[in-house]
C-alpha cells in the first residue's frame, strides 16, 4: 500500500512500500506485486545476483556486503556456541528463511528456540513458517532507516521477542524489545539475550573483534 492507504500503481510508489530501497534491488520478473513463495525459491537456488527476500509479493534482494557479512558470522559463532552446548534450539544464517504474517525473510542471524520447532524437531521446509525468539540484522550501506523499521515492525508482529541491529561503523548494537523500545550498547559494554535467550551474555567488542584483523602488532 501507497502512504495515502492506495494500492501501488508505480514503481516509485512500490520502492516507498518497502521502505525507500534503491530501485536496483526490486526484481521486475516476476511483476513487483505477483511474485510468489515458489518464485522466491526458484530465484534463490538460482543463486543469480544476490540472495531475495519476499515482501507485499516483491522480490527484494538483500543489502550485503563483507563487513556485514564478517560480522554476522562472529555473532552466528557466539550465539551457537552458547545455544548448542545448552541444547536451547537453533540457530541460522543469512540464507535460513522464515515465512511470517506478511513476507518471508531472510534475517543475517536468527535463533529459534525448541519449543518454538513443530513437535521440537527439525523442520523439513526450505523456509519453514516459524517465528524466530531472536533476529539479528547487521546493517549494509544498501539498507534505509525506514526499510529496517518496515523489518522491525514484521518481526515483532510476527512474534519475534528481541531485534538486534547491529551498526558496524560505530560498532553498536540497538536492542529492541519492541518497535519503539530501544536500548543500544556499545563495544565497551556487554549484551545479553533478555527473555529470547536466558543467561547469554557476551563483550559487544567480541562481535567486531575481526574488524580489527591486521591492526594489532605482530606477536614477537
Amino acid at each position: 500500500m501507497s502512504p495515502n492507504g492506495a494500492l501501488a500503481t508505480t514503481l516509485e510508489d512500490r520502492l516507498v512500500e518497502l521502505g525507500g530501497i534503491a530501485a536496483s534491488r526490486v526484481r521486475l520478473d516476476p511483476t513487483p506485486g505477483q511474485a510468489t513463495l515458489e518464485d522466491l525459491l526458484a530465484v534463490n537456488e538460482s543463486r543469480e545476483g544476490g540472495l531475495c527476500e519476499l515482501v507485499d509479493g516483491s522480490l527484494v534482494e538483500k543489502a550485503m556486503g563483507y563487513e556485514a557479512s564478517v560480522v554476522a558470522m562472529a555473532i552466528a559463532h557466539i550465539l551457537r556456541h552458547f545455544v548448542s552446548k545448552n541444547r536451547l534450539g537453533l540457530v541460522s544464517g543469512a540464507d535460513g528463511f522464515f515465512r511470517l504474517l506478511s513476507s518471508t525473510r531472510g534475517p543475517d542471524v536468527a535463533f529459534v528456540s525448541l519449543d518454538r520447532l513443530p513437535g521440537g524437531s527439525f523442520p523439513t521446509q526450505n523456509y519453514p513458517q516459524l517465528v524466530p525468539n531472536l533476529v539479528v540484522e547487521v546493517l549494509s550501506p544498501g539498507n534505509t532507516k525506514a526499510e529496517m523499521a518496515r523489518k522491525r515492525l514484521e518481526y515483532f508482529h510476527s512474534g519475534v521477542q528481541i531485534v538486534w541491529m547491529v551498526d558496524c561503523k560505530h560498532r553498536t548494537i540497538a536492542i529492541y524489545t519492541s518497535p519503539s523500545n530501544v536500548r543500544v550498547v556499545g563495544e565497551r559494554e556487554f549484551i545479553d539475550g533478555g527473555n529470547a535467550i536466558q543467561g547469554f551474555t557476551s563483550p559487544v567488542a567480541d562481535f567486531f573483534v575481526d574488524l580489527d584483523i591486521g591492526k594489532q602488532s605482530p606477536a614477537t
